[in-house]
């Protein structure tokens, strides 16, 4: 939604401490800026990937706080920021300089399509966004009694094109020769449109529906501002909920590399390692094959899952696979935090 609306884009540009949330994005010493290659840094691409980015969208981008520095302007900010400027390869004698303030830097990451470092910045945008359509303002509106979700625009036009615009489509089929093949196939392509309005309805649903088992402030955020132990406490809870018994929370420093143990819903020996590191961090083959020794020899786990809210890297991935681990990485969390019950746990 946020890269092909530049509208909600507008509504979020101010929440720029979401960019440390996800990465440090270090600034000039100005305090307030930063070049071109370093936006390119912080979100793991190429320069020319920006100034790309800048060429396409420059006019929204300047809107946010972009400028591109000449004559008396550039040779007064390089006076301030001379060295950081010759290290991030913008030579003193240049004829311009594009400068970048936290508001634009947060209005790449809502632009940047081939970034994980920009993916980030938007699941944290869009957790808070959740936040603040789905919490309780002051003196909040009273509802109507019979306002509800099926009130919603697209429903109602769904409602007209499969009660009422398909069935005429038919009725013409049937009667006419000379255009059938073009009416079926715009029936098709109202049929599509129907159904498309259908998914986005149940996703809206989806968002917007009261469930006791997604964090208030939306999922990946919650996690992300828990600490170790209370991550831990949280992935016990859904062991729980998925009908695991004789869950313990073990952590501390004589867990011996297991964090959790317990029992699944048929009886099979669990141990779970979890860890709430940043999600641009990944986890290690070496962290890896030490929790392969802590489940399977020690332990002696028939399941083995080791819970992160970063990725995991190929080596890893591989270990897990050949020892039996199961990898349960960011976006899993998510899904297994909102409701969706791990595979091996069923």
């Amino acid at each position: 939604m946020l890269l092909e609306s530049k509208s909600m884009r507008t509504t979020v540009l101010d929440r720029t401490d979401v960019l440390d949330k996800v990465k440090a994005l270090s600034l000039l010493p100005d305090g307030m800026h930063v070049t071109t290659a370093m936006v390119a840094a912080y979100f793991e691409v190429a320069d020319t990937v920006i100034n790309n980015l800048l060429s396409r969208h420059r006019q929204e981008l300047e809107s946010n706080g972009l400028r591109v520095l000449r004559g008396a302007d550039l040779r007064e900010f390089q006076k301030l920021n001379v060295s950081s400027c010759s290290g991030d390869g913008y030579p003193q004698r240049r004829s311009s300089l594009a400068v970048w303030s936290r508001r634009a830097v947060l209005n790449v990451a809502m632009l940047l399509r081939d970034s994980e470092v920009a993916r980030q910045v938007r699941v944290y945008l869009l957790d808070m966004e959740y936040l603040a359509r789905t919490h309780p303002v002051e003196n909040p509106a009273t509802p109507r009694p019979d306002s509800t979700l099926d009130d919603r625009i697209d429903q109602r036009i769904a409602h007209v094109l499969g009660k009422t615009v398909v069935p005429m489509f038919n009725a013409l089929i049937e009667t006419s020769s000379e255009h059938r093949r073009e009416l079926v196939a715009l029936r098709a392509g109202v049929q599509r449109i129907e159904r498309r309005l259908h998914q986005h309805h149940a996703r809206l649903q989806r968002l917007e529906g009261v469930r006791d088992d997604r964090p208030a402030i939306g999922v990946m955020a919650a996690m992300d501002a828990m600490n170790g132990r209370t991550f831990e406490q949280h992935i016990a809870k859904l062991l729980r909920r998925d009908g695991c018994t004789n869950v313990v929370v073990q952590g501390g420093h004589k867990d011996r590399g297991v964090d959790i143990i317990g029992l699944t819903a048929d009886g099979r020996r669990l141990v779970a390692q979890c860890k709430r590191f940043a999600p641009y961090l990944s986890i290690t083959s070496a962290e890896m094959q030490k929790f392969v020794g802590a489940a399977k020899v020690l332990a002696r786990a028939d399941v083995a899952l080791f819970v992160a809210t970063c990725p995991f890297t190929a080596e890893a991935l591989h270990i897990a696979a050949e020892a039996g681990i199961t990898a349960v990485h960011r976006g899993m969390v998510e899904e297994w935090s909102a409701g969706e019950p791990l595979e091996i746990l069923e």
